[in-house]
């Protein structure tokens, strides 16, 4: 059986979908058999940010119906080769599944694929209910904001109360310059006040708003961004490999120091 992992925040906007987006295409990538499913009924964004929203045809709404079976309504990557989506419906909302069937729906996928990554909608409600309830391992996605961080740790609590044991953290946009004058929480300061595992960190960059516009995954990229490799070491990690975290304070300090030696001439 594959794992099932639940990728969630609490609050919206922190680049939850973006993340669950390249995280699956990175495992896939790397020889991983992977099924991405959008638990946000009526509110579908998966799709567009891995460039299928055409080729979807089905929905997990129609499997549960028994309008065609669950491999019908897979649209399967055509530019990588291992991963599928499971869509979710927009003419339904949330309530239109339960815990049991999005239970049903996972463990008929976890026979066939390494990963099942539910990417779960944000706030506490039934939404998340459903995402949760599948899944053995959770992924929470927080940004360096103190909104962020507290609706981060109010979901740690949930997630134990669903008797969910393993739960780590990826920090996302983070700046290293606003960090570096005070202006944004570190890292170090996020992990004391969440106490769980980190996973990964990934810059903030445009080239993640240009790759999500376009629908191409920022990992497809031939020449590989800061954030790719982030988003690529984070993947490894959940395989089990020790890959050291990217020192994004050193890289800035580069930066600044051929800036400097540039205009001064050194």
């Amino acid at each position: 059986m594959g794992r099932v992992i639940v990728v969630t925040s609490g609050k919206g906007g922190v680049g939850k979908t973006t993340v669950t987006a390249n995280l699956g295409t990175a495992l896939a990538k790397i020889g991983s058999k992977v099924a991405l499913v959008d638990a946000d009924f009526g509110l579908r964004n998966l799709d567009l940010l891995l460039g299928l929203e055409q080729r979807v045809v089905y929905t997990a709404i129609d499997v549960l119906a028994g309008e065609c079976s669950i491999e019908k309504a897979l649209v399967k990557d055509k530019r990588q080769e291992g991963l599928v989506l499971l869509p979710a419906a927009q003419n339904r909302n949330k309530e239109a599944v339960n815990p049991e069937q999005m239970k049903e729906l996972t463990d008929h996928l976890a026979k066939s694929y390494d990963y099942v990554i539910i990417d779960c909608p944000a706030g506490i409600e039934m939404g998340f209910r459903n995402a949760v309830a599948p899944a053995q391992e959770a992924i929470i996605v927080t940004t360096p904001e103190m909104a962020a961080l507290r609706d981060a740790d109010r979901v740690v609590g949930l997630l134990e109360n669903e008797d969910i044991k393993s739960i780590r953290l990826i920090v996302n946009r983070v700046r290293p310059e606003m960090i570096q004058l005070n202006q944004m929480i570190s890292v170090e300061d996020i992990l004391d006040l969440l106490v769980i595992p980190l996973l990964g960190i990934v810059p903030d960059d445009e080239r993640i708003i240009t790759s999500t516009n376009r629908g191409e995954p920022l990992v497809l990229e031939e020449k590989s961004s800061i954030p790719a490799v982030a988003f690529t070491n984070i993947a490894r990690r959940l395989q089990g490999d020790d890959v050291p975290f990217l020192d994004l304070m050193a890289n800035h300090d580069n930066i600044i120091t051929r800036l400097l030696r540039r205009f001064l001439g050194n």
